[in-house]
């Protein structure tokens, strides 16, 4: 589950400021038994904490080391009361985009550990490199690299297409064909209306990310998609930039009655439940759904279906943003070495086979071939004509107060449908946090 809201992180960024002054001791803890001892905290997200107590028990036996796991749902608020003592987990798995922004925080702040020479280090067990074994083209993006230059500090942990989601059982009783293009979603929209289905929610506005990146690259190309990333001055006054945010409010007029009222992290699931309840047609989402709504009551006939946004023009290309959680050591950690191993074990095969029985499939070359059932129709998007994976966000920057970009783009869309503003609203408000952002760089 990766519950999103993008919103500043003032606590945690006056946290962190207080304990950069006093580093923590680099010095390897051990426990009572003499062991080397790794703490490691992780999110609790919809894989569940079974599958890293199966991982740990196996670096443990192998290494004759001791692990300490923190997992949490709000694994923040168990962590940062130690972080501000200075006192900092070894490994953290978490990925950005979450209300609290620790690891956008860290990104701005310096706090994380150059993990470059992870990827040349040999996976235990195994004759690769770590880098050998990744997937292509995950290095080196923002996700991974997120000061735009040849050091890595965040390492891509899980991955997973995101994009529409919507129930293929659905469509097949109805003889519907999934929208390519914008004309033909908003036609499907207006198709559903009549028969009292919706055609989009989402769980949260923060979900919007996995829309809003693949819309602008459709828009205006990967060239115009990268100059919004890297907040090129006055780029969300183009004309490019208000088409991408008027077809944003065009869809979301087609928005479900409820998305608003539940798009909160207590009610979230709330707006799930309507795509299994054959209530909405489309929601922006990632391949964690099937097992965060695994229990959940369905339609007949119900089936998971993952579909990229539709393009401006026909027969183009279709970006489907791909998700990536990560794991990273913080730059006060005390078991640095340590960390570093044991990161490159999560990527051996016996980690990754723990991993995916819990359906968190790791950048590992081969991986997707293994998969079966729902994973295998996820992963199968990446397979369909002119579909291009987009990896990425915006650029990190320093610190600026009251500035967070990616709020401002998702989760105006709560007051675009509501009506407390309009595109216009939006585009200045947009225009103006990347030009405070562009000054930052």
């Amino acid at each position: 589950m990766r519950i999103q809201k993008l919103g500043a992180a003032i606590v945690i960024t006056a946290m962190l400021t207080l304990t950069a002054c006093g580093a923590g001791s680099n010095g390897a803890s051990s426990g009572e038994d003499g062991k080397p001892v790794l703490k490691m905290a992780a999110l609790e997200g919809g894989y569940g904490k079974e599958m890293y107590s199966q991982v740990i028990a196996a670096f443990e036996e192998q290494f004759d080391v001791d692990v300490e796991l923190t997992i949490s749902k709000s694994i923040e608020d168990e962590i940062t009361p130690g972080m501000k003592a200075g006192k900092y987990p070894d490994v953290v798995v978490l990925g950005q985009g979450r209300s609290a922004g620790l690891t956008e925080t860290l990104i701005k702040d310096k706090g994380l550990e150059d993990l470059t020479d992870v990827l040349s280090i040999q996976v235990p067990g195994e004759e690769q490199t770590l880098k050998d074994k990744l997937v292509d083209g995950l290095i080196g993006t923002l996700g991974t690299n997120p000061y735009g230059d040849d050091r890595t500090y965040l390492m891509p942990m899980y991955y997973s297409p995101t994009g529409l989601v919507y129930n293929k059982g659905l469509f097949e009783q109805k003889g519907w064909e999934v929208p390519k293009t914008w004309d033909e979603m908003f036609a499907l929209g207006d198709q559903a209306k009549s028969e009292g289905i919706a055609l989009f929610t989402y769980p949260t506005a923060g979900y919007l990310d996995s829309f809003f990146f693949a819309l602008l690259a459709d828009v205006g190309g990967l060239e115009f998609y990268d100059k919004v990333m890297n907040y090129e001055q006055a780029i969300w006054q183009t004309s490019k930039a208000k088409q991408a945010l008027d077809t944003t409010a065009k869809l979301l007029s087609y928005a479900s009655d409820t998305t608003v009222a539940y798009a909160n992290e207590q009610d979230f699931t709330k707006n799930q439940q309507a795509i299994l309840d054959n209530k909405v047609l489309f929601m922006p989402n990632g391949t964690w759904i099937a097992g965060e709504m695994a229990d959940a009551p369905r339609a007949e006939g119900f089936q998971w279906g993952l579909t990229p946004i539709p393009t401006v023009k026909g027969g183009g290309d279709r970006y489907i943003v791909t998700s990536m959680e990560s794991v990273w050591v913080p730059s006060q950690a005390k078991n640095k070495d340590l960390a570093k191993e044991f990161i490159t074990f999560l990527y051996s095969d016996k980690a990754a086979e723990i991993f995916a029985k819990s359906n968190a499939i790791q950048p590992i070359k081969g991986i997707s071939e293994q998969l079966t059932g729902e994973n295998q129709s996820f992963y199968s998007v990446y397979d369909e004509p002119n579909v291009k994976a987009l990896v990425g966000g915006f650029v990190s920057t320093s610190p600026v107060e009251g500035v967070n970009i990616k709020t401002t783009l998702f989760d105006t869309a709560n007051s675009i449908i509501s009506g407390e503003k309009t595109v216009d609203d939006w585009q200045a408000d947009l225009n103006e946090a990347s030009e405070k952002l562009r000054a930052a760089k």
